[in-house]
């Protein structure tokens, strides 16, 4: 039997741009698109300047590395990526598979780092992109929730792989060298819920992408990894859901057995990488659709916040209890409160949308607050729980003061849309960006013309501030 590493390094070296389907290059355009906007915008809070610092103050004066976004300094790869994947996430502008992971807060940072080192064209990128975000979402796919409730969190654990398959590829590294690289991630992988739970702050994809440069710098020195170490009897699997052989603690659609064998299946013809949704609110990706679908059913009934009576939303039971039912830090379906799901429901209602800008969860200050209509009818919203729904799927039903109700099914692909409609909905963050406005669009253009540019680093620098 073939490894699944192995079986993963021979299609990550075989895959060239031309395998690549439209729809899957024109994802890994929007992603990037859309990580670039998060770390401009994640480089003004204190974090991601501490972020910076942290860096820049060791690392500065590297001839041979990658360059910290926006503020421009050459430091280390791993450096680089670190501080990259910081502001990614603070910027709040993620992307989001499958829940409780954000593969662009790693992959891109990483991405990043190997193409400005390697001098990677656009197409090379894209690829590596493409390949980085497949290998990491089959590994993840369905043991998300059991390695949430044995307290690793599922972004870091699995963002590990991303960055590395997405390095490694633009590196040109070998199959041997691809599958010791994948190896090498296991045994680097980490992430925990505890600290977080305790009044502390998580270690996240910041600290994956860095390992990830790590594990590809030890694989294409020689290290050798070995061939079993995703599902070895003490492999990875074993370690992080507690057996090899598909079982299940918790499942999003409540089937608690799945098979390794998923993971390598299809790969290269079905692509999971479509499955990334953008989170273009920067709140938990489960509230994006009850901002949007609501206002959707209200737009289509001209349905006021004087005419609502009551909301009821039935939703994914996994999405009422963040990160795990083993160790809920919120409920969603408890009281309403700034910030939670009934809140974003009933800004759906009376706004008919939610600022882009504005980071409710995330704690940034508005100034302007919130709409007392919102904070009303947050109270008259219900949250139920279903095994049946799909994730960020809601299902919708308001119920208007004369007696009637409207109700609208979400497909769950909502935040799934084409790098076109990406560009249009993201071009909502330039009031609060650190470079000009012509500067975003120039990124915008870049990202989607990126096949045709010699090098893909062109990106990097056009996030630093222009003297």
């Amino acid at each position: 039997m073939v490894s699944l590493s192995r079986q993963l390094a021979q299609w990550v070296v075989g895959l060239r741009y031309d395998d690549l389907p439209p729809a899957v290059v024109d994802r890994a355009k929007g992603v990037t698109l859309h990580s670039l906007a998060s770390v401009l915008l994640g480089s003004q809070t204190s974090a991601g300047q501490q972020a910076i610092q942290i860096i820049t103050a060791e690392e500065s004066g590297v001839s041979h590395g990658a360059t910290v976004m926006v503020d421009g300094t050459m430091v280390t790869k791993g450096g680089a990526a670190f501080a990259n994947a910081e502001m990614a996430m603070l910027g709040g502008k993620l992307d989001s598979f499958r829940m409780l992971t954000h593969p662009g807060t790693s992959i891109l940072p990483g991405a990043f780092a190997a193409a400005e080192s390697a001098g990677a064209s656009g197409r090379e990128f894209l690829t590596g992109v493409a390949a980085g975000y497949e290998v990491m979402e089959r590994l993840a796919s369905d043991f998300i929730p059991t390695v949430m409730s044995r307290g690793f969190h599922a972004g870091p654990v699995f963002g590990i792989f991303g960055p590395a398959i997405a390095a490694a590829k633009m590196l040109n590294l070998t199959e041997d060298e691809v599958n010791s690289t994948i190896a090498l991630c296991v045994h680097l992988a980490a992430g925990n819920l505890e600290g977080p739970r305790v009044g502390g702050r998580a270690l996240r994809e910041g600290a994956a992408v860095r390992n990830a440069m790590l594990a590809v710098a030890l694989a294409h020195t020689g290290h050798v990894g070995g061939d079993t170490t995703l599902e070895g009897d003490a492999g990875f699997y074993h370690a992080y859901t507690g057996n090899n052989q598909g079982r299940l603690t918790y499942s999003f659609v409540g089937d608690t057995q799945t098979s390794l064998d998923k993971i390598t299946t299809g790969l290269g013809r079905d692509w999971m990488f479509l499955e990334t949704l953008y989170r273009i609110y920067s709140t938990a990706g489960y509230n994006i659709a009850h901002v949007d679908v609501t206002a959707q059913l209200c737009t289509e009934h001209d349905i006021r916040y004087e005419d609502v009576e009551r909301v009821e939303a039935v939703v994914n039971w996994l999405e009422t209890q963040y990160p795990s039912p083993a160790f809920p830090s919120r409920r969603e379906d408890g009281e309403a409160r700034a910030g939670g799901t009934k809140y974003y429901t009933a800004y759906g209602v009376v706004q008919r949308g939610f600022p882009v800008l504005r980071s409710q969860q995330m704690g940034a200050a508005d100034d302007a607050g919130d709409p007392p209509e919102v904070l009303d009818l947050m109270h008259r919203v219900t949250i139920i729980p279903s095994h049946d729904m799909t994730l960020f799927g809601p299902r919708i039903t308001v119920f208007t003061k004369d007696g009637k109700t409207y109700t609208k099914q979400s497909t769950g692909r909502e935040f799934m849309w084409d790098f076109e409609e990406e560009a249009r909905r993201i071009r909502d963050v330039i009031p609060g960006l650190p470079i000009p406005a012509s500067q975003f669009e120039e990124i915008i253009a870049t990202c989607r013309d990126l096949d045709q540019h010699d090098r893909a680093d062109r990106l990097t620098q056009l996030t630093v501030k222009q003297a």
